[in-house]
């Protein structure tokens, strides 16, 4: 079986999913299993119904709730569906319309895996009616019935032995039924039943664990790029494109923050030797990217841009040094704030990292920490990481830039940057 992943873009109106369909049409007579992502900018328009709700502004939460609603009734109909064919759409619009009314239940990161979830379900369902009604044997199947976690809302840990049965019992199911499983990415649930989601932008991970669950022949995941690039083209004009990575290669640029692959799809596929491409689907044709062929790394400049970041520093309190227990406390807290860090440093009397711009979560950690520690923190920040650099691409990067933390490995160099004019 080859497995498919389709992001949001590739699904964000009328015309995408007819392409993805005209995609899937000349692997006709294939086993393919198809991962997707919700449509569009979904997911975040979510948030901001999750937000309304978990507020007790209901108003606001069924307002924002009409437009993604209005948005998916739209391309249904700019694909022709009937009210028939899309009647499971519509079942789960009314379900979370009534659900928006009646009071939240659970933690915060609960009832946001139960709402944020619905724009993959919704998307499946959208996609798999137009496939249909054009003649491919589509089969929707629900992830959260494949893939099992523990408890961790919003950042869900697969228990591999229950998912691997699951999945492998959901496709032998299905054979000689259809050749196309339509199912979602993003999410699972718990023993309970509980939707779980694995984390932002968690489709890639899905698509890599039905690939392991399933030994697959490979995986495919179709981007609005040609495959990896060397750097964002938001950034930089003279892109190159990699035709070719190690899986090590990869799992350090979507480490770095490489936005093309996410950073836990690789080691599944690596363990079983499973090739991963990234092509295009706006040029399907092309080859775009594979990862895994290659026997050795392809040296060439990789850069990865990090915005809005803050560089925190700590010193002990007590004027002592950062030893090991200090670390450890350090480390439980991050974790128990739910950052990650990107970057750290640590001197005889400083412990420097940096992290995601989260004002919510960091003040949390500021609070746990203060008691030990003096803080000082620099919001506002850049981190650069340059894979296979030299001194040549380093300053390239850093013009125009104030350099405020730089640590370099034999292949990799991380830059920690402010603009010079943000220099009072």
């Amino acid at each position: 079986m080859k497995i498919f992943k389709f992001g949001g873009a590739s699904v964000r109106d009328a015309a995408g999913v007819r392409n993805l369909a005209s995609i899937l049409q000349s692997y006709a007579g294939q086993s393919v299993g198809v991962v997707i992502s919700a449509m569009g900018k979904t997911t975040n328009a979510l948030e901001t119904v999750v937000d309304s709700y978990w507020a007790a502004n209901t108003s606001e939460a069924l307002d924002r709730w009409t437009l993604i609603e209005n948005n998916h009734l739209t391309v249904s109909a700019d694909l022709g569906l009937s009210a028939q064919e899309i009647a499971p759409v519509q079942t789960h619009l009314d379900h979370v319309r009534s659900l928006l009314q009646t009071p939240p239940v659970g933690s915060y990161d609960q009832v946001y895996d139960q709402l944020v979830s619905t724009g993959e379900i919704l998307s499946t369902q959208l996609v798999t009616a137009y496939l249909l009604q054009q003649g491919l044997p589509a089969r929707w199947t629900d992830a959260r019935q494949l893939i099992r976690t523990d408890a961790t809302f919003r950042e869900g840990r697969v228990d591999w032995t229950v998912t691997e049965q699951q999945v492998r019992a959901a496709v032998n199911t299905a054979h000689g039924e259809s050749s196309i499983l339509i199912t979602q990415g993003f999410i699972g649930s718990t023993h309970t039943g509980e939707t779980t989601t694995l984390g932002r932008e968690g489709s890639d991970y899905t698509a890599a664990i039905l690939a392991y669950c399933l030994d697959a022949q490979d995986v495919t995941i179709w981007k609005d790029v040609p495959g990896v690039l060397n750097a964002d083209p938001k950034y930089f004009d003279d892109t190159v494109l990699l035709t070719a990575l190690t899986y090590q290669d990869a799992t350090e640029l979507a480490y770095y923050g490489a936005t093309v692959i996410h950073p836990k799809t690789i080691k599944p596929l690596q363990n079983k030797g499973i090739p991963l491409y990234v092509r295009s689907f706006l040029q399907p044709t092309q080859p775009g990217t594979v990862v895994g062929v290659a026997d050795v790394p392809t040296p060439v400049a990789s850069f990865i841009f990090k915005v809005n970041q803050w560089l925190i520093s700590l010193h002990p309190t007590d004027f002592s040094f950062i030893t090991e227990d200090n670390l450890s406390l350090i480390f439980g807290e991050v974790a128990a704030a739910g950052l990650k860090i990107n970057l750290m440093q640590q001197t005889a009397l400083n412990f420097s990292f940096v992290v995601d711009n989260r004002p919510d979560r960091i003040e949390t950690l500021f609070t746990a920490l203060r008691p030990h520690f003096r803080v000082n923190y620099n919001e506002g920040l850049e981190l650069i990481t340059i894979r296979y650099y030299n001194q040549a691409t380093i300053d390239r990067v850093l013009i125009g830039k104030t350099l405020l933390l730089e640590q370099k490995s034999r292949t990799t160099v991380q830059l920690v940057v402010r603009e010079k004019s943000s220099v009072g």
